[in-house]
């Protein structure tokens, strides 16, 4: 025979009826009485209360679950791995996508650009990504000494074939000669 309630002395020592506990409130494995006083064992499997729970389902990986909030979650994140990427260019940047990384992902400068790196191709004195130059900028250098004569027309001096820069331009005198002449002055011829 259940007990719901005890009285003692004319004073209400215990009493159940007002009781609402069932059964699906109770952890499982716990017992307790109903308003009857018989005794139930709880049901119910949760194990905290998630109602403060501040998760999204963007944040979890997808197919993978959750309870926050009263509410079972479906994680939405995709779950990349190792992400790889690489960059080719100067202003290059690699856009990490979005999702879970495992950690073991890398980015780095293209082969064909590290292959660039090298010594000979940055300038004495200057130091990028680690690689210090040695470049003295005379490298493969061909200088050409010229000598022009000025003329009537605009003339471009540029090197010949073969040459990659000037070294130096010499420019002649105009030339110019002066001469007596019959009328009792000079005749002065240019060029």
């Amino acid at each position: 025979m259940a007990v719901n309630k005890v009285v003692y002395g004319g004073k209400v020592l215990i009493d159940l009826t007002g009781d609402t506990v069932t059964a699906d409130k109770i952890l499982s494995g716990f017992t307790t009485h109903d308003k009857s006083g018989a005794s139930i064992e709880g049901t119910c499997d949760f194990d905290v209360n998630s109602g403060d729970a501040t998760v999204a389902v963007a944040e979890m990986l997808t197919g993978k679950t959750a309870y926050a909030r009263g509410t079972k979650l479906t994680g939405t994140m995709p779950n990349n791995g190792a992400v790889t990427g690489e960059i080719s260019t100067k202003d290059g940047v690699y856009t990490v996508p979005q999702g879970y990384h495992d950690g073991s992902g890398t980015v780095k400068i293209t082969k064909t650009e590290q292959d660039k790196l090298i010594p000979a191709n940055i300038r004495d004195g200057v130091t990028i990504l680690g690689v210090e130059g040695t470049m003295s900028g005379s490298e493969g250098v061909k200088a050409q000494s010229k000598t022009v004569t000025p003329s009537t027309v605009s003339q471009t001096v540029l090197p010949d074939d073969g040459y990659t820069h000037l070294s130096q331009v010499t420019v002649n005198a105009i030339p110019y000669v002066e001469s007596d002449n019959s009328a009792g002055g000079k005749t002065v011829t240019i060029g």
